[in-house]
């Protein structure tokens, strides 16, 4: 209950709000339409009353009086329906606001998908599932309040014509059958939410392919990713035609009880009255009259049953809306809980008994400039496995250090450690601020934009004015890495090409160096940055660094790179480490 009610001040964030503004103004359109219906049925009544008894004048003047009041019911309709659609977009931008707040605080969107595993398609949940949910949510509310304002105008005005007994038949019919029928649609929730995670699942597997093609490509992999793609829409498959089914089923019971039986109880509970000849209203009129009033409360109660068959019919949606509600609340506590520092994720559960000595958020981390200094700091995965037990090393700036070792040995744990993405299981980390740590991996990220924001990244044209750097600025540092032709190229630094195709190897990896020059932090962590790179050009790079005082932190095996760096950090992948100073004279590593 807490958690929709912590929805629900999402969508609706106070009481005197533009949203709050729009509920009322569907409440009072809704108001307006069921006075509408009742005009309609009434002025319907007498004007075939009228043709009847061959009235022309009170015909003409009652056709006139219709006729002038249809465009107020047309306008009526339409801000009805403005307004719906501006409270669902209210909603849905206040929820995608929220959300998105919530998970591009910090590195959570990282830590969602590396140290927790309760959310797997964060992707679908943050567009598609938000979508439904609001649309839903509006959808409830008039599906829900239409029909109880009809049913309360509709039992008023059949108690006064014909008595309480009509409708109050009516009534206890439609609840009993409400009661029924929300016991049958109970698993509607539940294929909800399978039916969103299997939608997820399948997405997923096409990005994949989007992703990977050219690796895809080149290994011939387009049968097995084939296989892949259809095993995963066959589980979609089955899954929707189990729920279509059950839709089906539920349909015919729906109709039978919430629309066509009810229409038979309706025809009992209305005759009853008319069959009573001593009833006051009916009993000393003559068959005109009676006529009148049948048609006027015939109608009435169509209306009142078709208000609650709405209102019954409902309880699909409710069971809908339960099951996108699930989803966004699960995501709303994960980020909540991603944000505090707290993680599951399954592997871990199962080896907590097992590694007491460790946990997740143990270590200390001190913030200090132009230093890291590591103390008794455990390398452990997100799933517990314990690369190296006690960590222990310091550098001071100006001290560049080489850090090799085989795969899976500890080395992106190290840096991620560093980079604040995973957490620290024990020990002391000394380190300076997030903001002063720099980091390029082997495939460095090309944004979207221009020349100039692949080189400021992430910084925008308005930061880059604000840390007083100039386009000339930019130039000097692609000068450096040698890319100004690539200026040249693609005429200009406000050029807006697809990068990551645009760019070859090479040069994405030369971009990145230059993106650090601008940065200019205090560390710098390059994961084998420049393995495209030409010895020359890599050597001029480095050399610059160390002019610019940027203390790095760099992965790679490449003798080319001892004449750069004052310390080596090597771990062997048993959980031993070396961590020593560069004799050039010797062969530590490298080729």
């Amino acid at each position: 209950m807490a958690s929709r009610h912590k929805n629900t001040a999402i969508i609706v964030p106070r009481f005197w709000s533009v949203e709050s503004g729009l509920l009322v103004l569907v409440a009072l359109s809704l108001v307006g339409r069921s006075a509408c219906d009742i005009f309609m049925i009434q002025t319907a009544t007498e004007i075939e009353g009228f043709i009847i008894h061959k009235n022309r004048d009170l015909f003409k003047r009652g056709l006139t009086s219709y006729m002038f009041t249809l465009p107020l019911i047309s306008v009526i309709t339409n801000i009805l329906k403005w307004s719906l659609g501006e409270l669902k977009l209210r909603f849905r931008t206040n929820l995608t606001h929220h959300l998105y707040n919530q998970y591009l605080t910090g590195y959570t969107y990282y830590k969602m998908s590396n140290l927790d595993n309760r959310i797997a398609n964060a992707d679908q949940l943050l567009t598609t599932d938000i979508d439904k949910f609001c649309e839903s949510a509006t959808d409830l509310y008039t599906n829900v309040s239409k029909p109880l304002l009809d049913i309360f105008i509709y039992v008023y005005r059949l108690t006064m014509n014909l008595g309480g007994s009509t409708p109050g038949f009516l009534m206890i019919y439609m609840i009993f059958a409400g009661i029924f029928l929300t016991h049958m649609r109970r698993p509607t929730g539940r294929l909800t939410v399978e039916e969103q995670k299997l939608e997820g699942e399948f997405r997923y597997v096409n990005s994949r392919l989007i992703t990977n093609s050219e690796e895809i490509a080149f290994y011939q992999g387009n049968f097995r990713e084939k296989l892949t793609l259809l095993a995963s829409y066959g589980k979609l498959r089955s899954h929707l035609r189990k729920f279509l089914e059950f839709r089906v089923s539920m349909g015919i019971i729906d109709n039978l009880i919430g629309k066509y039986f009810a229409s038979v109880v309706g025809f009992y509970a209305v005759s009853v009255p008319f069959f009573n000849e001593n009833h006051p209203m009916l009993s000393g009129g003559n068959s005109g009259k009676r006529l009148q009033i049948y048609y006027t409360s015939g109608r009435m109660l169509i209306k009142l049953a078709e208000a609650v068959g709405r209102l019954v019919l409902a309880g699909r949606e409710m069971t809908r809306l339960a099951g996108f509600t699930s989803r966004m609340t699960e995501l709303i506590k994960v980020l909540d809980d991603l944000n505090k520092g707290t993680y599951e994720r399954t592997m871990l559960n199962n080896i907590k008994n097992s590694q007491k000595e460790f946990s997740p958020g143990q270590g200390e981390m001190i913030f200090q400039d132009n230093i890291i200094r590591f103390e008794k700091v455990p390398l452990v995965t997100p799933n517990g496995d314990v690369l190296v037990k006690e960590l222990t090393f310091e550098v001071r700036s100006g001290m560049n250090v080489l850090v090799c070792g085989p795969n899976g040995c500890g080395k992106s744990s190290l840096f991620r450690i560093l980079g604040e993405l995973w957490p620290t299981w024990g020990g002391k980390v000394t380190k300076p601020h997030r903001s002063k740590l720099f980091y390029i991996p082997q495939r460095p990220y090309m944004t979207l934009g221009t020349l100039r924001d692949q080189i400021i990244y992430p910084h925008t044209y308005e930061d880059m004015r604000l840390h007083k750097k100039t386009d000339e600025d930019l130039m000097q540092f692609l000068d450096l890495v040698q890319l100004t032709y690539v200026e040249q190229r693609e005429n200009g630094l406000d050029a807006v090409e697809d990068w990551i195709d645009v760019l070859s190897g090479g040069e994405k990896q030369r971009i990145a160096m230059a993106r650090l020059f601008y940065h200019n932090p205090q560390f710098a962590i390059l994961d084998e940055c420049t393995s495209a790179v030409s010895v020359d050009v890599e050597g001029k790079m480095y050399s610059y660094c160390r002019e610019a005082g940027i203390t790095l932190f760099t992965v790679s095996h490449r003798k080319s790179l001892w004449i750069h760096h004052d310390y080596y950090l090597q771990f062997d992948g048993r959980g031993n480490y070396d961590y020593a100073p560069i004799d050039q004279s010797k062969d530590h590593f490298g080729s």
